[in-house]
């Protein structure tokens, strides 16, 4: 597979994609801990590793080479600049004091490239530095770290993203994250993978968060700005990415985020290159400020609808608004309807946090029953994984996931309606779609195989039956083989009556093409 880096949708066929696997940093939190995390609740780690795993295998089966965090790390510090440099941000930390961050670096210093990843991953105990000693050392509790863990590290989409071709690492505005940012840029500057890798932002500018940051489209970003990005980090951003010629449109979309909660995506999901997730109450209620390059700098409009500013800077008459289905989110990302939830990150519960491997083919957890359905409803295939642990963490796919590597949204093709989709989970082979030639819509040759397409059209409804094939012994969850026919779904109810009441067409079929052609 290629090495070929950059992102300029949300929607192209996922290629790269950057990751954390759970590990010994979560296994060290205990509910004294609580204030490191994002989330409410601890998870069982084991079974937060298996759905993991699942998750990353579902990326594969569907074409997506999955790059591993801690991988890239141990790779990058068998170079003496990187270990140098991220030991270096290891040690940062006011509250060592100068006898116990000398202790510190020896310790590090001795470790190699594999044992040093895991150490500033997963943090330094008191009982792990055998050689500490002094006045700081000695007044820390048994509970207490000498170097933290990262217990939030799996969300890898808020340390970095990219802009076309170039990457920006997050400036993350919570101290006890910036480590995790730091050594992001550890990996991107250092491994030869990334080798010759443009920048477009990094960790030492105002604070700006990866899941601020929406590409809406080819030359089009939203950024929302709350206590997580701040108006100075999304000026910086744009300006940074007009003068490198890589957008023409900015949004900067006002958030609420009390709590240090709520991100950009969480509310907003892009599934097609005019369809996005959002629960209305918030769809019709954001706004948006236009940023536009000008000679004498930027030109900043004043607040729109987010709907209607989103459409006009991508060229689209309208964006298509798919409701989750669920209740109106009233903390962070949401307006307050009524009396508060008892929960501040009502948000995550919808269900809305899924990731596009394609054009309306997303990854789900399968606990989000209520959403899932309502956007298979809509003509998206939803890839659903397990999450009872994962769930609990407060996060979907997309927060866990960076895409490094997308197609360019415009190559994806269409479903033909008639046609037999193969729809797999856990890596069981299909045989490809039919190649059908429709009148305007050509089904790309180099598409056809176990995966051919990316999307399914906006017309197209999706009927799914499971049937059961083995099930997995390891990790214990059965694998299905779904076929699934795309048919007409047709505007008014009098068509779709029409449409029931006759036999779909088989690919080739005359009057399916005479359908599309109109």
């Amino acid at each position: 597979m290629g090495q070929t880096h950059g992102v300029d949708s949300e929607v192209g066929r996922l290629r790269t994609v950057l990751m954390h696997r759970p590990g010994p940093e979560l296994q060290r939190i205990s509910p004294r801990h609580r204030d490191r995390l994002l989330f409410d609740t601890l998870p069982w780690v084991s079974r937060a590793r298996q759905e993991h795993d699942i998750l990353s295998q579902e990326l594969r089966d569907h074409g997506a080479e999955v790059l591993y965090v801690t991988e890239l790390l141990q790779d990058a510090l068998e170079y003496q600049l990187a270990r140098d440099e991220a030991i270096r941000v290891a040690l940062a930390g006011g509250g060592l004091g100068d006898e116990l961050r000398g202790q510190l670096r020896s310790y590090l210093d001795d470790l190699g490239p594999a044992p040093l990843a895991q150490v500033l991953i997963a943090g330094v105990t008191p009982d792990e530095l055998k050689i500490g000693h002094g006045l700081v050392f000695e007044l820390l509790d048994r509970h207490d770290f000498v170097l933290e863990p990262l217990p939030n590290l799996m969300f890898t989409k808020d340390s970095s993203f990219w802009i076309s071709d170039r990457v920006a690492v997050a400036s993350l505005a919570c101290d006890r994250r910036r480590r995790e940012a730091a050594l992001t840029r550890v990996i991107y500057r250092h491994h030869p993978r990334f080798a010759g890798t443009k920048w477009l932002y990094g960790p030492e500018l105002e604070h700006v968060d990866g899941g601020d940051v929406l590409m809406l489209a080819p030359g089009v970003i939203a950024i929302g700005v709350g206590q997580r990005t701040t108006p100075a980090g999304a000026e910086r951003l744009a300006r940074h990415a007009f003068d490198a010629g890589l957008v023409h449109a900015v949004l900067a979309v006002p958030m609420s985020q009390q709590g240090g909660s709520g991100h950009l995506d969480t509310c907003c999901a892009i599934v097609d290159i005019d369809t996005v997730v959002m629960h209305p109450a918030v769809a019709y209620s954001l706004t948006a400020h236009s940023i536009s390059q000008r000679r004498d700098g930027m030109r900043v409009s004043r607040p729109r609808p987010f709907l209607e500013a989103a459409a006009q800077a991508m060229g689209l008459e309208r964006l298509r608004v798919i409701d989750p289905g669920t209740d109106p989110p009233c903390g962070p990302c949401g307006p307050r309807i009524g009396p508060r939830m008892p929960w501040p990150d009502a948000q995550w519960d919808e269900g809305s946090n899924v990731l596009a491997v394609g054009r309306r083919v997303v990854i789900s957890h399968e606990r989000n029953s209520r959403t899932n359905s309502r956007l298979e409803d809509a003509g998206v295939l939803v890839i659903r994984v397990p999450s009872s642990e994962l769930g609990s963490v407060r996060g979907g796919p997309r927060c866990m996931s960076c895409p490094v590597g997308r197609d360019p949204a415009a190559a994806s093709t269409e479903v033909p309606a008639g046609a037999e989709v193969p729809y797999q989970l856990g890596g069981v082979a299909a045989e490809p779609w039919p190649s059908v030639a429709l009148a305007g819509r050509p089904l790309a040759a180099a598409s056809v195989g176990r995966y051919s397409s990316e999307a399914v059209s906006a017309s197209v409804a999706i009927q799914a039956q499971p049937v059961p094939v083995h099930n997995d012994r390891e990790s214990g969850h059965g694998r299905f083989l779904r076929r699934v026919r795309a048919r007409p779904n047709p505007r008014s109810s009098e068509q779709r009556g029409q449409v029931r009441g006759r036999q779909i067409p088989k690919p080739g079929d005359p009057r399916l093409l005479a359908q599309h052609a109109c």
